[in-house]
């Protein structure tokens, strides 16, 4: 059955196109020369779908709000004002579509026009069924075995590549294409040179973009898998890690087990084992003083619990949550690990959870769980290799949504200027093709199409609740309501024979005067002036009728 869904899923993929960064047209030495991307959209031939209204092809136009003392360079880094260095002029898609060439749908969007809206569920992995559990396996490993048709990754810097004439991009799959984009926004800022680099940088994590790029980071892997599948109705599930004493997925059926051999490692037994990482040797590229290659560099690793205490005591609890999703602001002071009673700083793990103090000795929350794994997980540039990786975000992404929901937050409350550099609300998101704003994803879910089961209203969550309990029995059923449909038939059957031969033996020996006679008759009848047992026999009475009647 996973055969065929993968078969299945690798002829559609043939026919269907792609949306993410860097889009194989742009990545030609022409499109660098001119800095322009601005591809022709299948559907008129025309730049981002011009001649249909779909979008224009446009200068970028980039914030000029100061950023943080964090980042004290200017023009060094190919991420500055993104993404100028390699693009001036991209698709600017009109109302709802998206795409780098404007072929797409706004996300919560659907249709030839994309004007019908759609609100997809996601769900606790613990409730999906046996059958979704596969199809969520198949997913994952199809999108680590297929090369991307339409996008590539960077290997080198704008300089490296001489100004684009001597253009650096590989070929990776799917999938690690947003591992690569999670290294490429976390990297060190290369200044020049071995061993020369500035480690205090990071354009998604450590200030507040963290919530809104991790959430357009989910909402384009997920529509990405629908792409490639043809399932429009997959969501990513999440983790609920609350109060957990071990890492409840890392079973063979889910996210893979420990191996037996090497307790770094994971079970032969899990489709995971045989994965490669790659960008995930953060060290040594500053080392070298380069960025990552995308070839593969071992196999991934996991061993959760075996990590330093010191530094994470235990997995976040319910009171932890229920603590950070109390404060009120969004992001305070420098807006940076120091944040003190900041939302965002405390979720991310560097404000301790029963004090919401920042620059915590110990990492809690999101933080926690990334140590906690205790391998791949636990590098910040590397950690998108291990699947997990996207379990944990979607269920941080729903505590990130809760906090919206409880407070309302204006939009002044996200940080216009000062956040450390890509951070502002302006700041175009690195190194996302088409191009968002870090404001445009300080909404809720709902504007975006999509909804948490375990924040639906209470009723309808029972309901949800049930019906999804009940799915593995009603799946186990369908397995075998076959044979039992087969057991009933026969059943009928026998009876039918059983009956035919009676009234056929009925008919032969209706005649035989045997079967006539009243003594028999009286042998074979009770009477109902004498039942089987009466409270004044003896017991040899008893006895005696009960054997008459036998």
């Amino acid at each position: 059955c996973v055969c065929v869904c993968v078969c299945v899923c690798v002829f559609m993929f043939c026919f269907v196109p792609s949306y993410q960064q860097f889009p194989r047209l742009c990545a030609t030495r022409e499109a660098l020369r001119i800095k322009e991307c601005c591809p022709s959209w299948e559907g008129d031939g025309s730049p981002c779908g011009a001649s249909s209204g779909r979008g224009f092809c446009q200068d970028v136009e980039v914030p000029d709000q100061p950023d943080g003392p964090q980042y004290p360079f200017s023009g060094l880094d190919d991420r500055e004002k993104w993404p100028l260095v390699f693009y001036n002029r991209t698709c600017q898609c009109a109302g709802n579509f998206m795409g780098f060439n404007c072929a797409d749908c706004k996300f919560g969007y659907f249709g030839v026009n994309c004007n019908d809206r759609r609100e997809s569920l996601r769900r606790n992995i613990f409730h999906l069924s046996r059958a979704e559990r596969i199809r969520l396996m198949s997913y994952l490993n199809l999108a680590k075995q297929t090369i991307s048709r339409d996008y590539v990754v960077a290997t080198g810097t704008y300089q490296e590549m001489e100004n684009g004439s001597n253009p650096m991009f590989a070929d990776v799959s799917l999938y690690d294409v947003f591992v690569w984009m999670h290294y490429y926004v976390s990297r060190n800022a290369l200044l020049g040179g071995p061993g020369n680099v500035w480690t205090d940088v990071d354009f998604a994590h450590w200030a507040p973009a963290f919530l809104p790029w991790h959430r357009l980071y989910l909402l384009h892997w997920e529509h990405e898998i629908r792409k490639l599948t043809g399932d429009m109705d997959f969501t990513i599930p999440y983790w609920d890690w609350r109060d957990a004493q071990g890492c409840d997925v890392c079973t063979d059926e889910l996210m893979g087990a420990r191996s037996s051999q090497d307790p770094s490692l994971l079970s032969p037994g899990s489709v995971f084992s045989s994965w490669k990482v790659l960008c995930s040797q953060a060290q040594n590229y500053n080392d070298r003083g380069v960025l990552c290659d995308a070839v593969e560099e071992g196999p991934l690793r996991r061993n959760p619990g075996n990590h330093n205490r010191n530094v994470v005591e235990r997995l976040p609890t319910s009171a932890d949550v229920e603590f950070t999703l109390s404060l009120t602001n969004y992001d305070t002071g420098a807006m940076d690990r120091g944040a003190n009673m900041s939302f965002r700083n405390t979720l991310e793990g560097f404000g301790d959870p029963q004090t919401g103090l920042g620059n915590s000795s110990r990492m809690g929350m999101h933080a926690a769980l990334h140590v906690f794994m205790n391998g791949s997980m636990s590098s910040v540039q590397g950690s998108a290799n291990d699947p997990i990786f996207l379990l944990h975000h979607a269920f941080v992404d729903s505590i990130y949504e809760q906090w919206l929901r409880r407070h309302e937050p204006s939009p002044s409350q996200y940080p216009e200027s000062d956040a450390p550099i890509g951070h502002n609300s302006e700041y175009h998101m690195v190194p996302f093709l088409p191009l968002y704003r870090n404001r445009e994803f300080f909404i809720s879910s709902k504007d975006l199409g999509y909804e948490y089961s375990y924040l639906l209203n209470a009723m309808f969550f029972i309901l949800i609740l049930l019906a999804e309990s009940m799915r593995p029995y009603l799946e186990e059923l369908q397995d075998v309501w076959p044979w039992l449909l087969l057991a009933g038939l026969c059943g009928g059957i026998v009876a039918v024979t059983i009956a035919a031969a009676i009234l056929t033996a009925k008919r032969r020996c209706g005649r035989s005067p045997w079967l006539h006679m009243s003594k028999w008759k009286n042998a074979f009848a009770l009477s109902e002036k004498q039942p089987l047992i009466r409270s004044s026999d003896t017991e040899e009475t008893k006895h005696r009728n009960y054997q008459t009647t036998i």
